[in-house]
């Protein structure tokens, strides 16, 4: 290959001005400048391998206290494992626990209202969970730990577990109700249901661990005394007929939780509450087969009225295994006497009603808030082949006649 004299020159040139060139410092401030970067780097090679280590102890951590429902004391803190579900959230602002009557009953009486559950539907089991109550930030606490000693006929790998969650605000026991022919006395307080969370599903075991942690924020410390907390531990069911194994309730008032504290209640047959009545009159015409059901009132205990809510009533009737199309009322104004004063019309099938069933669920809507609207409670009039309701005897005893009577809204 012949290089020309021209481009020779050119390179030749250029490498004798590299080798004139000179840094105008000396050896000394070199060294110093390239120690400097070295130690840099170092630096942050080292905070690199810190960040690796700390995000790989943060995911083995959670995903202990995921499949054990382990709990962690850390820096004096109190860590819990959260399933990331929207209504669960961690709270990381509680001191260590402290254990007071693990072994404990802590159980409430059956609620007013509901029916007494049957002598052979033994329920067996234990529910461990904590209550706490942070004075600083006026929030409550409620973890769910585990479920143990549950035995159930099914096969275990059928399971899928999981815990639902009701803060109960119960009313005062001085409250109006209009005569009827009910059970005369003093009138049992309503409940409303201030919060509702449900834990994550745990799926083929009798002894299921959560470690999920709920909190809601409430304003008055002396409000404590009228929350009951409600803890169902249900079997889910994909078409949401979740079967409810056992229930555990307790009263806040009877309890010191201004510092952790850990409890242990036994699982008892479900009961309903008592959150509302219903005046309900029905009508029914043999010679149409029409069936009339009026909404007149509705009664609720009401701790705070807000701005936007209301009520409305959702009506459903089931003839002979034939499920009518279901009718709802207009939407009123939310108070604790809400007037409806609605009929809503039914044409029943044309043969013998054998079994029948009336359903009244009660929705309380919001337009500020998500979801917007949630269920009140709900109550059944109903004809079967063992057993028919007074109301509906009265109905049919009295055809052409409007029947009003009082019914138990529970939940």
């Amino acid at each position: 290959m012949m290089v020309l004299p021209t481009e020779h020159f050119t390179a030749t040139r250029l490498l004798s001005s590299a080798a004139a060139l000179n840094f105008p410092f000396s050896d000394a401030v070199k060294y110093s400048i390239l120690g400097l970067s070295v130690s840099l780097l170092l630096v942050a090679l080292g905070i690199l391998v810190w960040q690796a280590f700390r995000c790989f102890r943060s995911k083995r951590t959670t995903r202990t206290l995921h499949e054990a429902g382990h709990q962690q004391l850390a820096n004096g803190e109190l860590r819990y494992a959260d399933d990331g579900s929207q209504a669960s959230r961690q709270y990381k602002g509680i001191p260590t626990i402290k254990v007071e009557d693990f072994d404990v009953d802590v159980s409430s009486e059956s609620s007013l209202g509901s029916s007494p559950p049957p002598a052979d539907n033994k329920v067996n089991g234990w529910l461990h969970y904590s209550v706490y109550y942070d004075q600083q930030y006026r929030r409550l606490v409620v973890t769910v730990l585990e479920v143990e000693g549950l035995q159930q006929q099914n096969q275990i790998s059928s399971l899928q577990l999981f815990v639902q969650i009701k803060l109960l605000w119960k009313g005062s026991d001085k409250r109006e109700r209009c005569i009827d022919d009910r059970v005369e006395g003093t009138p049992p307080p309503l409940c409303k249901v201030l919060q509702e969370w449900r834990t994550r599903t745990v799926k083929g075991t009798c002894n299921p661990l959560f470690g999920d942690q709920f909190s809601c924020i409430l304003q008055d410390e002396k409000a404590l005394d009228h929350i009951n907390l409600r803890m169902e531990v249900r079997d889910y069911d994909k078409y949401s007929r979740h079967t409810t194994l056992g229930d555990v309730r307790t009263s806040l008032e009877q309890f010191n939780i201004s510092y952790p504290l850990e409890l242990k209640g036994k699982l008892h047959t479900p009961r309903k509450d008592l959150v509302g009545e219903v005046l309900l009159s029905l009508k029914f015409l043999p010679i149409s087969q029409r069936l009339e059901v009026g909404v007149l009132k509705v009664q609720t205990v009401q701790k705070e009225l807000h701005l936007g809510a209301a009520l409305y009533a959702r009506v459903s009737v089931q003839c002979n295994s034939c499920k009518l199309k279901y009718q709802k009322t207009c939407a009123m104004e939310c108070g604790a006497l809400t007037v409806f004063n609605e009929v809503l019309v039914f044409h029943l099938p044309d043969f013998a009603l054998q079994e029948c069933k009336i359903l009244v669920s009660v929705f309380e809507t919001h337009s500020s808030r998500k979801p917007s609207k949630h269920l009140i409670g709900q109550l059944t009039v109903k004809k079967d082949k063992h057993s028919e309701d007074k109301h509906w005897s009265l109905m049919m005893f009295s055809a052409h006649q409007p029947i009003a009577r009082w019914h138990d809204l529970l939940i």
